[in-house]
């Protein structure tokens, strides 16, 4: 009887030893998970923020460079239509860009997330 007793004290402590290693790893993984979305939202936060500045001051400075071309050209329409075709250009070649920026963002990202 005391190899029975012996077995089955044996197979409960490899059970509590399995339960407790996947209650270790399930926390683990909840506080890895938590890491990573503040992570995420405070990076989101940021842009946000940075790009809603860096857009505002863009604004400003569009309007303001095509009140200046106006006045030394002459005509503020032409020089409107010169800063709106500047954009689009900008906007084309970013387009164009679109797959090495998207490349950069992901290998960024993937550094942060993948961080053990």
């Amino acid at each position: 009887m005391s190899l029975f007793d012996s077995l089955n004290h044996n197979s409960s402590e490899a059970v509590d030893i399995g339960k407790k290693y996947v209650e270790t790893t399930k926390e683990y993984y909840k506080l890895k998970l938590f890491q990573q979305t503040t992570n995420a939202f405070s990076f989101l936060s940021k842009m946000a923020v940075i790009g809603g500045l860096l857009f505002l001051g863009l604004i400003f400075m569009t309007v303001s460079g095509a009140i200046a071309l106006g006045n030394a050209l002459g005509s503020i329409i032409l020089s409107c239509l010169i800063i709106g075709a500047a954009l689009m250009l900008l906007g084309l070649l970013i387009y164009f860009l679109r797959k090495q920026i998207d490349k950069t963002v992901i290998k960024k990202m993937s550094e942060t997330f993948f961080d053990d």
